[in-house]
């Protein structure tokens, strides 16, 4: 399936991580600056990585276990007006981590979450959605091995599992700056936590987005973080 969005087109149909509302939100939610290098964990089709190479001028290498999922976000990429700044990778963080290209002022992740639940028969689709092949010690152990001194690392996760990756990130030596709890629907309690981590130690900053209000219409919150990418807004 192709979604268009303002300056660029994804589809999905081979990746594992189809396009969705997490990832659109951590794209957008990332604050930028002047990064030179990003890395994308678990890339998929590729879009947090063209949302960043729209809101940047970095060069962004993209990562991915599942064989098609690479090759679709090398399509995608290829297709964008960003071609010569993204690099679709086919490899786990773990063995990248080895012999990693450089080490990366932003690195985003969109991981996978589900540990110990039943798995879908399709293989592609469980190793996007569970912990099997990426534990959470070892994505905070990657993180911070890629991660400059001050760099900053996102991610997006739901509320107990978000608990479980900082303590991980805590023992590698990354504190949380900033949280974003995600409430789905007004008057509903939060089901996802934005997170952004480095290694200074300068408190957390809280805050709250609502994706809809109780007549379930985008709210003036979400329209404004994702402005830059839905066509209709």
């Amino acid at each position: 399936m192709a979604f268009q969005f303002k300056q660029f087109t994804v589809k999905d149909e081979h990746a594992a991580m189809k396009v969705g509302t997490d990832a659109v939100m951590l794209g957008a939610w990332v604050k930028v600056y002047d990064e030179k290098n990003v890395l994308d964990i678990g890339t998929g089709s590729g879009l947090i990585a063209l949302m960043l190479a729209q809101r940047t001028s970095a060069y962004i290498d993209a990562i991915d276990i599942d064989p098609p999922s690479v090759e679709q976000a090398h399509q995608n990429f290829e297709l964008s007006p960003w071609a010569s700044r993204l690099n679709a990778i086919h490899a786990s963080i773990q063995a990248y981590g080895k012999n990693p290209l450089r080490k990366y002022d932003l690195i985003v992740c969109n991981p996978p979450f589900f540990d110990n639940s039943l798995k879908s028969p399709d293989s592609g689709k469980s190793l996007s959605k569970h912990t099997d092949s990426l534990k959470f010690n070892e994505l905070a152990h990657e993180i911070s091995k890629l991660l400059l001194p001050k760099g900053k690392a996102c991610i997006i996760l739901p509320p107990g599992e978000s608990f479980h990756f900082l303590n991980h990130a805590l023992i590698e030596g990354l504190y949380c700056n900033r949280k974003t709890s995600v409430i789905p629907v007004a008057g509903k309690t939060a089901n996802r936590l934005l997170l952004e981590l480095s290694f200074e130690r300068s408190g957390t900053t809280e805050g709250e987005l609502i994706i809809r209000n109780k007549n379930h219409d985008y709210t003036k919150d979400y329209i404004h973080l994702t402005k830059d990418f839905y066509l209709n807004f």
